[in-house]
């Protein structure tokens, strides 16, 4: 079956005005971090201040990798791969082999980070790399990728 010449260009019109509404529309904005007196969970932050002091010491990352990551821009940075993977191990969300385990860390987030860490799980389930601080990093890369709003890195 094929389409009539008035059906044909009406077709072109239509996609003649997708592009330039396309072209004209404003650019997607990358979204801001929230932060505020809530979010990251006070609590969460609390209960990670003495693993975070652990694996700053372990790892030698410094604090400006750490907060850059969190809340500006994803970047390579060793030290800050495996102090994203001693967080891991700190929290007992990983096993030695680097494996994460999505149930041990929603036993270990608060209740009102349950649903937006279910939307990275789903979104971020088989991390990729040679060794575990690799893959924790692209657990976190993954993470903020897909969710730049709620992602933080204590």
């Amino acid at each position: 079956m094929s389409l009539s010449s008035r059906a044909r260009t009406s077709l072109r019109r239509l996609a003649v005005t997708w592009l330039l509404f396309c072209a004209a529309a404003p650019a997607v904005r990358s979204q801001e971090p929230k932060r505020d007196a809530n979010y990251p969970p006070p609590e969460l932050l609390e209960k990670m201040k003495p693993m975070h002091d652990a694996c700053v010491a372990e790892t030698g990352v410094s604090e400006d990798a750490i907060r850059r990551f969190s809340d500006q821009d994803i970047h390579e940075d060793d030290s800050l791969k495996c102090y994203m993977n001693c967080l891991f191990h700190q929290a007992g969300v990983v096993d030695d082999k680097g494996e994460f385990h999505y149930v041990k860390i929603q036993d270990f987030l608060p209740e009102s980070m349950h649903l937006i860490t279910l939307n990275w799980f789903k979104r971020c389930l088989y991390p990729v790399g040679d060794s575990a601080c690799e893959k924790a990093f692209w657990l976190n890369k993954c993470w903020k990728t897909r969710d730049p709003v709620h992602y933080f890195l204590p």
